[in-house]
């Protein structure tokens, strides 16, 4: 439902732009940070029930599970009240978001393998250094290395957020 909303929201607000350029958007709107964020913002954690050790693990502040959450409300408000409600829910939701980026965003990960190409080096290439936390509030520690020429580190609750932010420190470093 979020996707297939954002998807069809972004087609009209930018008929001009190129399906990749799309595809970035999207994919930097849907994120489980962004969807904690939205949680974050409408004021779920007070109404969360969470088992004691859950709790005590922090899951009412772990974006994970707040992404969860905010996909969840959103899927029983579609079963609730259809999707025309839904759709509305998400447009209102996500309204400050849509046109935060005057273009396309460029995932970090992506920039960094261009950023590669385009100095005739290596590929990336990511490692899992860190697991910790508890299984449903992970968290991941992630070193990204183009070769011998520069390494960086990132931590998120996902390996794929901890490889996006190896990857933002990385191009930090690198000037690009």
């Amino acid at each position: 439902m979020l996707g297939l909303t954002i998807a069809e929201w972004l087609f009209e607000r930018f008929p001009q732009e190129p399906e990749g350029a799309l595809s970035r958007r999207l994919n930097a709107l849907v994120t489980g940070p962004v969807c904690a964020e939205v949680a974050r913002e409408l004021g779920v954690v007070p109404y969360l029930r969470l088992g004691k050790q859950a709790r005590e693990d922090g899951a009412a502040d772990s974006d994970n599970v707040l992404g969860d959450v905010i996909e969840a409300l959103i899927g029983a408000y579609y079963l609730e009240h259809g999707f025309e409600a839904a759709r509305a829910f998400v447009r209102k939701a996500w309204d400050d978001r849509v046109d935060v980026h005057t273009k396309a965003p460029k995932h970090p990960k992506s920039a960094l393998q261009e950023w590669a190409a385009a100095h005739n080096r290596r590929a990336p290439e990511y490692e899992v250094v860190d697991r910790s936390g508890p299984n449903h509030s992970p968290r991941f520690k992630v070193k990204v290395a183009v070769g011998k020429l520069a390494e960086a580190t990132g931590e998120g609750t996902s390996k794929q957020e901890a490889e996006t932010a190896a990857a933002e420190a990385l191009l930090q470093q690198l000037g690009g």
